[in-house]
């Protein structure tokens, strides 16, 4: 092989192995919690939103749309919520939380990888947006997370970033739109500390949001993924199914 060849070849590998480190391929693995939403019982030990939240949320196991097995998990909404307060957050939920904590082997030590797969049927007017995931690193009821949203110009994003009530973002995309009605892979690659964390979110393997977290000491303790909206929305659904949590090491 001549030596312009062989540079070419090298060159070309650069982009995918940059892509895979980003994301976590090729680093150790530890720990790994894996749902795809086949049964209740799986989270019979964590917290989960009641069925018809403030009268107008819910969620379930579903057939309607799968990306493997038998259910997947099915939120919707079926009409507005009193505007939020400061004091009274009127959001509308529908999912089960992911306590990890709470395993027998507690919390997951981060860097983490979340692999996970939702299909979204939702309008977003000026100012509204949806959030995908909401991971935490805290055991208390008020939690200090880290979310993975959508913009009202349908953009995944990063927030509370980072701190919570921030968004600055070291880098977000302008150009890949998230397309409804089909199913789409997130990644989230995460490390919770007050001074050398960060998040990094990827849709079908490229890069969207990323930014530091300055917050945490090294632990996910909880998350949670499904119907996650503010309350000025009146009607959506969202489907997740084939959600993995895996610790990995390095950067």
């Amino acid at each position: 092989m001549g030596l312009l060849a062989f540079n070419l070849r090298i060159l070309a590998f650069v982009p995918l192995l940059v892509a895979a480190l980003a994301t976590g391929q090729g680093h150790t693995q530890g720990r790994t919690y894996a749902t795809s939403f086949e049964s209740v019982s799986e989270f019979s030990r964590f917290y989960i939103v009641p069925q018809n939240y403030m009268g107008t949320s819910s969620h379930d196991l579903s057939t309607e749309v799968v990306r493997s097995g038998r259910f997947s998990h099915k939120a919707w909404m079926t009409g507005p919520n009193p505007a939020s307060r400061f004091w009274q957050n009127n959001n509308h939920r529908g999912y089960p939380t992911i306590q990890l904590y709470k395993l027998p082997k507690g919390a997951f030590r981060t860097p983490v990888k979340v692999v996970f797969w939702v299909w979204l049927d939702m309008d977003l007017d000026k100012g509204e947006w949806f959030s995908f995931a909401t991971l935490d690193h805290t055991t208390s009821n008020r939690w200090d997370p880290v979310l993975v949203n959508l913009s009202d110009e349908g953009f995944v994003h990063l927030m509370h970033i980072p701190v919570n009530g921030d968004s600055n973002r070291t880098f977000q995309t302008d150009t890949i739109k998230f397309p409804m009605r089909q199913w789409v892979e997130l990644t989230v690659v995460l490390h919770f500390d007050a001074k050398n964390g960060y998040a990094r979110v990827f849709q079908n393997g490229e890069l969207v949001s990323s930014g530091p977290v300055r917050r945490g000491d090294g632990w996910l303790t909880q998350a949670h993924f499904g119907l996650y909206a503010p309350p000025s929305m009146t009607e959506g659904v969202v489907f997740n199914d084939d959600l993995v949590i895996t610790e990995i090491s390095g950067n």
